[in-house]
């Protein structure tokens, strides 16, 4: 890939927190998807206020069919789906073919459930699938280490970032932590080693770190 222009390296780490995006929170979709069905028909709420998702849907079902579905929702899992194909055509010739036809088979997947799907984890369990192999087809097919370590950059930071957010145990906070770093200090792309210092002083209060959760998230926030 050579030098990577201010340009691609946008398009390559946003491709990375896209589909990211959409892994993480379609998995945790279903666990509130069936707290929805068994026990609170309005868990949706609160499942969009750790995310901050403004609460836009009038019901449990509204909230399903928007917010896995709409393109006019840009909090949706399609709209980030489609974010994330949008980035990784324009990288067709970085990624090869193969890598971008797993983003296109994911995507395809999301509107075939839309029209036909009656059993949602069983119709979607494709996507995250997909992304799987698109992640394990980028390592193979992209020999440009520059270029897949600002994409699993961006992947690590939305991964961090949404596992704080929706309570993740800190085990799982610390171990993405370790990602993201080290990703971020192979990356040739300049960041705020100020607010770095401070997202690692959070973490280094182990268990205890949820005491300064918000100083974590905003320094996430600003470190590029």
């Amino acid at each position: 890939m050579g030098i990577i222009s201010i340009e691609k390296a946008d398009h390559l780490f946003w491709l990375g927190r896209y589909t990211e995006r959409v892994f993480t929170t379609l998995r945790t979709f279903f666990k509130y998807f069936d707290q929805m069905l068994d026990m609170d028909e309005e868990a949706y709420r609160m499942f969009c206020e750790k995310l901050a998702i403004p609460v836009i849907y009038e019901n449990m079902d509204d909230f399903i069919d928007k917010y896995l579905f709409s393109l006019a929702d840009p909090n949706s899992v399609y709209s980030n789906m489609m974010r994330a194909f949008d980035n990784a055509v324009i990288l067709r010739d970085e990624l090869s073919s193969d890598t971008l036809s797993y983003i296109q088979m994911a995507l395809d997947c999301l509107e075939q459930a839309k029209l036909h799907g009656n059993a949602l984890a069983y119709d979607l369990q494709p996507v995250k699938d997909y992304l799987y192999a698109f992640w394990g087809c980028l390592d193979d097919n992209v020999e440009d280490e520059e270029g897949r370590n600002i994409i699993k950059c961006g992947k690590y930071l939305e991964r961090l970032d949404l596992y704080m957010r929706l309570d993740f145990p800190y085990c799982y906070i610390e171990k993405e932590f370790n990602k993201f770093l080290n990703r971020l200090h192979k990356i040739r792309i300049g960041y705020n080693r100020k607010e770095a210092d401070k997202l690692m002083e959070v973490m280094g209060l182990k268990e205890g770190w949820s005491v300064k959760k918000q100083d974590a998230l905003n320094a996430l926030w600003n470190i590029f």
